[in-house]
């Protein structure tokens, strides 16, 4: 298989490189940190000029046509600037998921404007009781004579507070009161009956709780025609997991690039930290780490469009080994920087931080472990 980039590719790359090098400064994230939404809204509006938020967007619906490798180009050089506007959570996960399950007039109206930069999207589906099972779902969707009626409780909803539109999973109830299929609603911003706890994100960003207490919706409100959702949940999370990862190898880039230069220039006992034989074994450790870690995040890209099984075993798979390199990676980073490395006058605490979050986010890497191993057993059967 040939893995060289494309000069589309190479492209991409470096002009994402060059904008994230130039923007991303350690004072840029201290304010955008203290803005209302936890990002600059002027920052997306050059996302949507360079392309960027129409890239994995079909042709037909005003995108690109990108696929998850050119997003997880552009993840990485994210991860290595710290960026904390709403990519993942807009456009790989919410215009993902209108793109596979919207109707075409749903897409024809909403995807044009996520590639404007007009529309932001959230999805909130994990609850507190599902344990990162992406088909328990206990949020209902009643049918009544005007629409529907949503009643749960969202967590970890990403970048919420800042969505003009929610793409909600709940589970219709029938008319005899038993539990339907999993299906998905555009919820609007500000609709009444929906409550938002917005708070601060481990790392940059902010993420919301979401309360749903007899929210009515219209019958448009059902994210195409109303099949189970649950394939393209699983679909939308593989790829979110293949982004996330590339963003993670990003950030450990950073911290290896970062460390490996403090030893150069940090000295004790008359000489620097690295040529001491030992820290050069670690930071070769590292380096190892930060290749492994790549590695995976590629071929979960690759595998994005595969079947089903194929494509969530590649992500977990992913999402389980990248975590344990990321872990590996920032506390030995922290532990060569000394006591420097944890406090704020460094960035490094900041990407541990990150990269602490990046483990946790859609399921740890034991969870990923086993989910790859339950995958295994299916495709064997």
């Amino acid at each position: 298989m040939d893995l060289t980039l494309s000069d589309e590719q190479r492209l991409l790359r470096e002009s994402a490189d060059r904008f994230v090098g130039e923007t991303y400064s350690a004072e840029h994230r201290r304010k955008t940190a203290a803005e209302p939404n936890g990002f600059s809204a002027a920052i997306w509006q050059k996302f949507a000029e360079l392309g960027w938020l129409a890239l994995p967007i079909a042709e037909a619906h005003g995108g690109l046509g990108g696929g998850a490798v050119e997003v997880g180009i552009l993840m990485e050089a994210f991860g290595r600037g710290l960026v904390s506007e709403p990519y993942l959570s807009t456009v790989v996960i919410g215009a993902g998921l209108i793109g596979s399950s919207g109707s075409e007039a749903q897409k024809q109206a909403l995807l044009p404007m996520v590639a404007q930069g007009s529309l932001l999207l959230t999805f909130a589906h994990a609850e507190r009781a599902s344990r990162f099972d992406l088909g328990k779902v206990e949020t209902t969707a009643t049918k009544t004579a005007n629409g529907f009626r949503l009643n749960g409780r969202k967590v970890a909803v990403l970048d919420g507070q800042a969505a003009n539109q929610i793409v909600v999973s709940a589970r219709i109830v029938n008319a005899n009161g038993s539990s339907g299929k999993l299906c998905l609603f555009l919820v609007p911003a500000g609709t009444p009956g929906m409550t938002l706890h917005d708070y601060p994100r481990l790392g940059g960003g902010r993420a919301c709780s979401l309360d749903l207490r007899d929210v009515h919706l219209p019958p448009d409100a059902l994210l195409g025609d109303g099949g189970d959702a649950l394939p393209a949940i699983e679909a939308a999370v593989d790829r979110a997991i293949a982004a996330l990862g590339a963003e993670a190898v990003g950030i450990m880039q950073t911290l290896l690039d970062t460390t490996l230069e403090y030893t150069k220039i940090r000295k004790q006992f008359g000489r620097p930290l690295s040529a001491n034989q030992v820290i050069r074994h670690r930071l070769a450790d590292i380096a190892m780490q930060c290749d492994e870690a790549r590695s995976m995040a590629l071929r979960a890209a690759l595998m994005a469009d595969a079947e089903p099984i194929a494509r969530s075993r590649a992500a977990s798979g992913a999402k389980a080994k990248i975590g344990n390199c990321a872990r590996f990676v920032a506390e030995q980073s922290v532990q060569l920087h000394g006591a420097m490395g944890v406090t704020e006058e460094l960035d490094i605490g900041l990407y541990f931080k990150r990269l602490l979050a990046f483990d946790t986010l859609f399921g740890g890497s034991a969870h990923h472990y086993r989910r790859h191993a339950a995958l295994g057993g299916r495709a064997q059967a």
